[in-house]
């Protein structure tokens, strides 16, 4: 195991799979590392990889939708740094890969303070691994908790001393969403857990979010993302498409950040990186998730 200059976390594929964790579900492909193998990362196993090469085969555009998706992540910070953010709570942040939050964050505003959250262990194995060699222990963290317990998790990221929960701060619920959010009965309460995240949020915060949506796609491509879900719902974590206005409606009174809710490409594209890759979509349809960023009043 290596660390790139980038903070990017590398696992030799020259040998076997990376060291088992405890926790770690290695008959099944997990979400999180799927998504890692999606944006090139190599902190996946065979049976994620596999799965993955799966589903690119029914969605060619997926890598392209993933990587659209990451950068919409990397924009929202670079945006929320300027409109004078300095704390962020990274909520199912994933396997450290194509850019950390901290890193982004610190591009611009090297004070910037950022709570990774994810329930997922190799996430947070990784995520621990890369903030002891690169991260500042005074302004970074990672705890490990559940979004589907908001007043539970926000007591780990306040016992972590890194928020200031007097000053706004920036939740980013980014390639969530469409990970259904079951409850001990089965119910979807992904809505309602942010809900009251935008509660517990004090005033001048900031909420991004992004969500894969089957409303407003190029033809034919609702049938793929139908194929898709079958996928998904059969061999990991089970997934839920949302209309535009259902992922519209997560925002609640918030006020939209300019230009409101949009494909991922379109969201702010002047924030992108000077190394950021080339992602070519005949149509801002073709990314397949809908974004923004909105503010508590």
């Amino acid at each position: 195991m290596t660390l790139e200059a980038t903070g990017r976390i590398v696992l030799s594929q020259q040998g076997p799979d990376p060291f088992p964790l405890e926790g770690v579900d290695l008959d099944h492909p997990s979400v999180a590392r799927v998504y890692d193998w999606l944006l090139g990362g190599t902190a996946n196993w065979a049976i994620d990889r596999e799965f993955g090469g799966k589903v690119v085969t029914a969605f060619p555009l997926l890598k392209s939708v993933a990587l659209s998706n990451r950068l919409f992540l990397h924009r929202a910070v670079r945006h929320l740094v300027r409109l004078g953010v300095r704390q962020f709570i990274d909520i199912g942040s994933g396997i450290p890969t194509v850019g950390n939050t901290h890193q982004i964050a610190d591009e611009v505003a090297p004070d910037s303070r950022v709570v990774y959250v994810d329930c997922e262990p190799v996430a947070v194995a990784h995520s621990r691994l890369l903030l002891d060699e690169h991260g500042d222990r005074e302004r970074h963290a990672i705890v490990q908790a559940d979004m589907r317990d908001p007043d539970r998790l926000w007591e780990r990221v306040r016992e972590t001393k890194v928020i200031d929960f007097s000053q706004p701060v920036a939740v980013l619920l980014v390639a969530v969403l469409h990970i259904q959010q079951l409850d001990n009965d089965g119910v979807e309460i992904g809505p309602r857990a942010v809900a009251r995240y935008r509660e517990l949020l004090p005033s001048g915060s900031y909420l991004a979010l992004s969500q894969v949506t089957d409303e407003g796609v190029p033809p034919g491509m609702d049938r793929k993302l139908v194929e898709l879900k079958q996928m998904y719902d059969a061999s990991t974590s089970p997934v839920i498409w949302r209309s535009q206005g259902e992922i519209r409606a997560m925002m609640g009174d918030f006020e939209l950040v300019e230009p409101g809710m949009t494909w991922t490409p379109l969201w702010h594209p002047e924030e992108s990186g000077a190394n950021a890759p080339e992602i070519s979509f005949e149509t801002p349809e073709e990314s397949v998730i809908w974004c923004g960023v909105g503010r508590k009043p």
